[in-house]
This record gives structure tokens, sequence and C-alpha cells, in this order.
């Protein structure tokens, strides 16, 4: 299976090119280095990339920025960070790589749990990802040729959380992760959003 993976420099990014790398051929995209590069919020850069890649049989976004800050501190510009990067930038790269699908293939976003489990300080984020929950249930019922389109959703991950400084016991390790992007996919789901807060992927 050939798979473009799209924010593939960052913790999780890495930790799932190699763990697809074993069985499928994976073309890794960076933001700022890389034989790939893109910058999901510049619709030219997009169609480049997937100019030069051409057909593929899944594309996985682990790519979108978001900002933390209280209601009374973060500036406009982290809402706007959250939206034209991690909401439209994802909302584009579907927009615009469905024809570079082939038939059956699959496109995986990532949102994350910070609507799900409120905490201080990240509104924003919250906001973002939950709007990307919402356009992958909703854009599922478009799809045609078999195409599916899903989300991972994963919580805190471990390795993030040690780089914080911050006590990473209730993580999630980035490999875990991983297996969650695996089963979007290898299954046949459609508009789902795969919480990825514990463990490897266990099908229910």
């Amino acid at each position: 299976m050939k798979i473009l993976a799209i924010g593939a420099n960052g913790v999780i990014g890495k930790a799932v090119v190699s763990h697809l790398q074993q069985d499928h051929e994976v073309i890794a995209v960076g933001h700022s280095h890389g034989d790939y590069m893109v910058d999901i919020e510049n619709k030219e850069s997009i169609k480049a990339l997937y100019e030069r890649v051409g057909k593929v049989d899944a594309i996985i976004s682990m790519a979108g920025n978001g900002q933390m800050g209280s209601l009374e501190e973060m500036p406009e510009s982290g809402y706007h960070t959250v939206l034209s990067n991690k909401v439209m930038g994802q909302v584009n790269l579907v927009r615009l790589g469905l024809d570079y699908l082939n038939e059956g293939a699959s496109i995986t976003l990532t949102s994350g749990q910070a609507s799900n489990h409120p905490m201080l300080g990240t509104a924003a984020i919250a906001m973002g990802v939950a709007a990307v929950n919402a356009f992958v249930a909703t854009a599922a019922l478009e799809l045609k040729d078999g195409k599916r389109i899903n989300a991972v959703s994963p919580s805190m991950v471990k390795e993030t959380m040690e780089q914080w400084g911050i006590d990473s016991g209730s993580g999630i390790p980035a490999i875990d992760v991983a297996t969650y992007y695996q089963a979007s996919i290898d299954g046949q789901q459609n508009g789902e959003v795969f919480n990825a807060t514990g463990g490897q992927y266990e099908p229910a």
C-alpha cells in the first residue's frame, strides 16, 4: 500500500511512519525539512505535493498546530492559528486530496481529546479538534468509489509530556497511537473517530 504521511517529523508522525513502513511504502512529508515538504496553510503547496506524489492508497495527516492560553491572555492570533492550520489545513488536505486517492483508499486526520476532556488553557485547541471530528463525520457521507475518511483523536502523548517536563504517567506512548492510524487504514470504518487514549488499538 502506498501511504502519504503528512506531519511525519513530529513525535506521533515519526512513530506512525516507523510502524507503517514495516508493511507499506510510506512517503514521509514534513513542514520545514525532508525530501517532501508541505505548508498545509497554503493550498498551492498542497497541490504541488499531490502532483509530485501522484495517486496513493492512503493519506494520513498528523499535522496541525494549536496554541494554549487562557481566555484572558490568548491573543486572537492563537485562535486563527488553530482555525487556519489545525482545521482548514486538514480540510484542504481532504478537499484537494480526493482526486489523488485510488478507489477504496482512505484519509485519516488528527484531532485530539481537548474537546472531550476540557482543561484550563485549551479553549482554542478544543474548538479546533471538535471541528475536525465534525468535519470527518459529515464528509464521510459524501465520499464515492469506496473512499473513506476517519480521524485519530489522541490524548496527551507520553513522549511529549516528557519533553515538557511534566508527569507522563497518564500519557499514551506514540507507538501505541500509531496502531490507531493503522486501524483506520486497514479497516472499513468511515466517519469514525478513533479515540487513542490508552494502550494499543483493539477492535471492539
